[in-house]
């Protein structure tokens, strides 16, 4: 583009008026995305028509893409391929409102130059609150307490039915360095938690930084009351939760998975749940959803949830306006905060 096009004022307020096409699952995705406040503010910098969510790029016609400037994608977003790149030829900026862009953003937009922006960071905030909720929650023996008072409904003697419950030097492991991993590994920092980390993809410095003794993945699972996975998904993931894993955990500990099923063998966990050795917060599986009749559904010693750690309802606003700051970044042709790599690409969940 040329620099006239995209100049700034002295202020750095931006002159450069991008168009905007949004790319997504469809209308009431936006809505949802959108508050009257951020819709607002994106017409305040950009020309977009609202009217307009393209779930299809083969039903759009040419005239309505031909001079966009920047997609804003949500989730379920139509594939950015060659053949749609060739149809915008002005296409300079893909400002994601949600986490990975794996499923909708091809090695082609990187390759012929177009910035690639996530909302990824926005959309690990609320799970890894979640995560320290679900933490919190284990450390108490929440759900063996629930589910003995409403077994019993009379008065439960905390001190001698759960000597052993408390989140004093409680034994946290963290599997996974990711953007989550890493925002849980922050806010573990208040509390007086033995934390330890696995990730082969850091160095002990890196995890000691990070407030946590980096170790293997079989010691993690062997010395945790409370494993929470944080890993993507990937071909040396898959399963990576298996028998010998969860074997290895104490009785009575309890796993937490809000990243993803494929981490964990299920049936394996179920042996070990129906068993009562382990405890288990789950708000995802594999499949998901479960099938009607799952046991995951009715044992007492599982917190299922449906996956709800992540952005959701007044959540979604906040995916929208770091969109939109990336989009204000570009119209002032400033730096974008979260670009994404092509090698970002490959380890991406």
């Amino acid at each position: 583009m040329s620099a006239a096009l995209h100049s700034t004022t002295a202020s750095g307020t931006p002159v450069f008026r991008p168009k905007v096409a949004l790319a997504m699952q469809d209308a009431d995705l936006r809505d949802a995305l959108f508050s009257k406040r951020l819709r607002s503010r994106l017409e305040s910098i950009c020309d977009c028509d609202f009217s307009m969510v393209i779930q299809d790029f083969d039903t759009t016609p040419d005239e309505a893409i031909r001079d966009v400037d920047v997609l804003l994608t949500g989730w379920f977003s139509p594939r950015i391929d060659a053949t749609v790149l060739a149809r915008m030829p002005r296409l300079k900026l893909i400002a994601h409102a949600g986490g990975s862009v794996k499923g909708h953003v091809l090695p082609e937009c990187w390759e012929q130059g177009i910035i690639v922006t996530t909302a990824a960071e926005a959309n690990a905030l609320p799970v890894a609150e979640y995560t320290l909720g679900l933490i919190l929650l284990a450390g108490k023996s929440a759900i063996t307490a629930s589910h003995l008072y409403r077994q019993r409904q009379t008065k439960i003697d905390r001190e001698l039915e759960f000597p052993d419950t408390g989140n004093y030097e409680r034994a946290i492991g963290i599997v996974g360095a990711s953007t989550i991993g890493r925002l849980v590994l922050e806010r573990l920092r208040p509390f007086d938690f033995d934390v330890t980390v696995y990730d082969p993809t850091i160095s002990d410095t890196e995890a000691l930084r990070l407030g946590a003794r980096r170790v293997s993945l079989d010691e993690l699972m062997r010395c945790s009351d409370i494993v929470s996975l944080h890993a993507p998904v990937l071909p040396e993931t898959l399963h990576m939760i298996g028998p010998a894993q969860l074997a290895a955990m104490k009785d009575g500990s309890t796993l937490i998975n809000t990243a993803r099923g494929e981490l964990v063998d299920h049936n394996a966990l179920v042996a070990e749940l129906e068993a009562g050795r382990l405890n288990a917060f789950l708000d995802v599986t594999s499949p998901e959803p479960l099938p009607a009749g799952h046991p995951l559904f009715t044992l007492p010693n599982v917190l299922l949830t449906p996956h709800i750690a992540g952005s959701m309802g007044t959540e979604l606003h906040r995916l929208a306006a770091y969109a939109i700051d990336e989009i204000e970044r570009y119209a002032a042709a400033a730096p974008q905060r979260f670009p994404v790599s092509l090698t970002d690409l490959v380890r991406m969940a």
